[in-house]
This record gives C-alpha cells, sequence and structure tokens, in this order.
C-alpha cells in the first residue's frame, strides 16, 4: 500500500461557540469538550493533524454560517502548522462557498445542498472539484439532512453515483446511527460509495486505531476521528505514525 493517501481528520464540532460530540446527531445529547475549540485544534495539529473536519452544528441546524469567526480562527492556526481544513454545516449556496474559500478554507462539505445534483455540478464547474464533498449521511442508508434532522428516502449510494457523474470527487460518509457510539464505522456503506467512483471518507464510530487502519486496509480515502479522540481511547499522534508504517500519506 506504499504510497496510498489516506487522510486523518480529527473533528472539531463547534456549538455554541464550544467544542462538543453529540451522540446520534441528537442536539440534545451533547457532551462539551472544551470552551474554546481553537486551543482544541491547536493540540491536534502539535499531535501532527494535516486536515482538520469543522462543523457549524448551529449552522447545520439553521441553515447558514453561524460560528463564522471561531472557525476563521481555527483555519488561520492551522495554517501555521501547514494543515488544512475543511468546514461543513449550513452551507447551501453559492455565496456561502465562496465566503468560506476566500477564509482560506481548503475544502466545504455540503449536506443538504448535495440532494440537488444539477446545482452540485454548477459548483464544481465553479469551484473545481478538490474544494468540495459530498456530504453523504444517513440511516440504513438513506440519506438525512438539516443537521441530520430530517431523514429522506434518498439512497445515499445511489446519489454518490449521480455526483460522481457530474464531476464530484470527495464524499464524506456518515452513518448517523453509529456517530458518537464507538461502535465501529459502517465501513461498507463507505466502501460501497467508493465503488461507484467517490473518494470516501469513513466518519461515524470509529473506536480506535485499529478502526482507522481497518478503513485504510478498506481502500478508503480517510476517515474522521471524534469522540474516540476526545475520550482517550485514540492517540492521534500515535496513529499517524502507525498509518505512515503502514503505507498511507496522511
Amino acid at each position: 500500500m506504499s504510497g496510498y493517501t489516506f487522510t486523518l481528520l480529527p473533528a472539531i464540532d463547534i456549538l455554541e461557540g464550544r467544542c462538543v460530540r453529540l451522540l446520534k446527531g441528537d442536539y440534545a445529547a451533547k457532551t462539551e469538550y472544551s470552551e474554546n475549540p481553537v486551543e482544541v485544534a491547536k493540540t491536534w495539529c502539535e499531535q501532527g493533524a494535516k486536515f482538520l473536519h469543522v462543523v457549524d452544528l448551529d449552522g447545520a441546524k439553521d441553515g447558514h454560517g453561524v460560528n463564522r469567526d471561531v472557525i476563521g480562527e481555527i483555519v488561520k492556526l492551522a495554517a501555521g502548522y501547514g494543515a488544512q481544513v475543511e468546514v461543513g454545516g449550513g452551507i447551501r449556496t453559492t455565496d456561502a462557498i465562496a465566503a468560506w474559500l476566500r477564509r482560506g478554507v481548503s475544502r466545504v462539505v455540503l449536506g443538504t445542498a448535495s440532494r440537488n445534483v444539477e446545482q452540485m455540478s454548477a459548483w464544481v464547474d465553479e469551484f473545481g472539484s478538490e474544494r468540495l464533498v459530498a456530504g453523504l449521511d444517513g440511516r440504513d442508508g438513506k440519506l438525512a439532512v438539516d443537521g441530520w434532522i430530517e431523514q429522506t428516502n434518498t439512497s445515499i449510494v445511489e446519489l454518490a453515483a449521480q455526483l460522481h457523474d457530474v464531476g464530484v470527487q470527495h464524499a464524506l460518509v456518515t452513518d448517523v446511527e453509529k456517530d458518537g457510539t464507538l461502535s465501529g464505522a459502517n465501513l461498507a456503506l463507505a466502501d460501497a460509495v467508493q465503488q461507484v467512483g467517490l473518494g470516501a471518507i469513513a466518519s461515524g464510530g470509529i473506536r480506535d486505531e485499529e478502526d482507522v487502519v481497518a478503513a485504510l486496509k478498506a481502500g478508503l480515502s480517510g476517515a474522521v476521528v471524534g469522540k474516540s479522540l476526545y475520550d482517550g481511547q485514540l492517540d492521534l499522534a500515535h496513529t499517524i505514525i502507525r498509518l505512515r508504517q503502514e503505507g498511507a500519506l496522511c
């Protein structure tokens, strides 16, 4: 697997300006880890993270950016460590995408907006496929939107195939029922998305270093780590060393 590109992304989920984790996407079931998300970002960068996954949870629910200033500070800090940032949560318009990219964000994650394949095609043409990530999150293989509050009947894999056809390259794949549970990621769902041609990043439920390595060996493009990192079940620096030993460039 030498030379295989695999990205490990520590998650920084922001609600009301604080770093939290939700259980299965439930805003009422949150655990607060820090009042200062920027300091959290510094910790992960100092441990070797090269790409941060930042979510504006207020924005995901309200449909527009809410925690812009603190996320902007994270972007500036990460740049000082040579790290990149992808941002998701409430990004649903051309202006919103452009605004985040102007702030120095490397990629934007489009969840609710990803249902509109025609619009996604236009955004690929305008911003480039490397700057966009389709957030394909859901339950039982069906897409969930509006901060995972609304459950649709849209097949995640079928939508992934349509998005691939219009030039989308990256997908973040989250099984909402596993998110925050430490029960293991749904690698089968992520692999099904990757099989249609998208680079799939597994998210939700990753327990430890072995789960991350399993995502690598499954041929996925990356993994997002959240609760396992914050609860101390995954050592970020050690996991990065392990991935490099396995031949990943993370």
